[in-house]
């Protein structure tokens, strides 16, 4: 559904409106295209403290060229050696005379090391980085972007830099992303990074999981599309325009899990948990069945076939899975106790599976947790209620189910295998929750 107000902010009376009245002023976001798939301008890289990664390289592979012409599209300061309050100081120094200077729809990323439970001075200044980049990225304005990444290995989050410092992190604002030491090998073809891997997502004959579907098909997957019976006609007509095959079943099943291994018998790569209902309505006049049928689908059926796949073998070593959360389960929301419960249980399930599966199978878990998303559903929201969806975050509009997908194609990319028990919002730093 458009956006009208976005549409009017463009022109010069919305300009004029907005700025006297003190309304959101939301900017047009850059996102990926086959015309456009980089960022238009340089890379301004900082360094707070003594730092010991060697990230030249890394970024001259990963982000835009050089910033030559003093209005970098993103800068990336390197804040893993900075161990005390006072090193602080280094993070402002090298940020504030920059901050004006950076494009509209650029990015910021910030470096930082994990935190050190033997030196609380250490953990203190590292955290502090949190409500740093958090804060930051609800002033910045313009579309842009600030995320912080903890690692201890610049090549091992390539994949995860190259993610955050291009177009197709438009809607991922104010997140906190943990990389391990894990090293990945680069795919052949760094176009179609999934080439040669199987990809299976559950609810995608529309919506966000259709979008994921055809993303993940851009990136040379060869995509399953998996719904259930009811909805055949739209489910094949993605899998005729992504090039992928159809598999129809209810994934609340108590046999799901067999079925889809025993539909893919050469095995899979990515899974893609994306089927979910809403049956909203307050606690106090939620029937059983509703709260019932959003915790079975939402949650167990995630729990069930993840469990039967990975028992039977079904998810190949460096496989991936990643599940949907979303903000309501971080936040809350009146009326969806049911679905923000479910979603809690995602996030949970992620956390606690993700080091086992990795240990055991050699496969990542991560979810990614949108927020407000324009989709069908959310165009059938109330028209104020909707533009307070809209609104109530840092970039001061909805996100588009692309967004989503995106972002579910960096967790899928071959080169994430340090990216594990990730839960990520894709909301484009939403007011609400953490």
């Amino acid at each position: 559904m458009a956006d009208r107000y976005l549409s009017f902010t463009g022109t010069a009376p919305g300009r004029f409106l907005t700025r006297r009245l003190g309304l959101p002023r939301p900017a047009p976001l850059r996102r990926w295209s086959p015309e456009r798939p980089a960022l238009d301008g340089g890379l301004l890289h900082l360094t707070a403290g003594a730092s010991r990664l060697d990230l030249a390289p890394v970024l001259a592979r990963t982000g835009p060229g050089p910033d030559d012409a003093g209005r970098p599209a993103a800068v990336v300061l390197d804040a893993t050696g900075v161990r005390t309050v006072e090193g602080l100081d280094g993070v402002h120094a090298a940020l504030h005379p920059v901050v004006r200077s950076v494009a509209e729809s650029g990015r910021i990323v910030v470096l930082g090391a994990p935190l050190d439970a033997a030196d609380h001075h250490q953990a203190a200044a590292q955290q502090a980085l949190e409500g740093f980049t958090r804060s930051l990225g609800k002033e910045i304005g313009g579309g842009r972007t600030v995320n912080l990444v903890r690692l201890t290995d610049a090549h091992a989050a390539e994949s995860t830099l190259r993610f955050l410092l291009s177009p197709k992190s438009a809607y991922v604002s104010g997140q906190v992303i943990a990389v391990g030491d894990r090293e990945s090998p680069a795919p052949e073809d760094a176009d179609r990074p999934l080439a040669g891997r199987t990809a299976l997502v559950t609810g995608a004959a529309r919506g966000i999981g259709e979008a994921v579907a055809g993303t993940l098909a851009r990136d040379g997957a060869e995509v399953v599309v998996l719904d259930v019976p009811q909805a055949e006609q739209d489910a094949r007509r993605v899998a005729e325009r992504i090039g992928g095959s159809v598999l129809l079943l209810d994934m609340t099943a108590a046999d799901a899990g067999a079925r889809i291994a025993g539909a893919l018998p050469g095995g899979l790569d990515v899974l893609v948990h994306n089927a979910g209902v809403t049956r909203d309505r307050r606690l106090v006049n939620m029937p059983k069945d509703r709260w019932s049928s959003v915790l079975e689908v939402n949650l167990a059926s995630v729990l069930r076939t993840t469990d039967a796949l990975l028992e039977a073998g079904a998810l190949r070593r460096d496989g991936r899975i990643v599940a949907t959360a979303s903000v309501a389960g971080i936040a809350g929301n009146a009326g969806q106790t049911n679905y923000g419960a479910s979603k809690a249980g995602v996030t949970g399930f992620v956390r606690a599976l993700a080091p086992r599966a990795l240990a055991e199978h050699g496969v990542t878990v991560n979810a990614v947790a949108p927020g407000f998303i324009e989709t069908k559903m959310t165009a059938a929201v109330p028209l104020f209620i909707r533009e307070a969806g809209r609104r109530m975050n840092s970039l001061a509009q909805g996100g588009l189910p692309v967004d989503v997908a995106e972002t579910t194609a960096w967790f899928a990319h071959p080169g994430s295998g340090a990216v594990n028990g990730q839960v990520v919002r894709v909301c484009g730093q939403s007011l609400l929750g953490a």
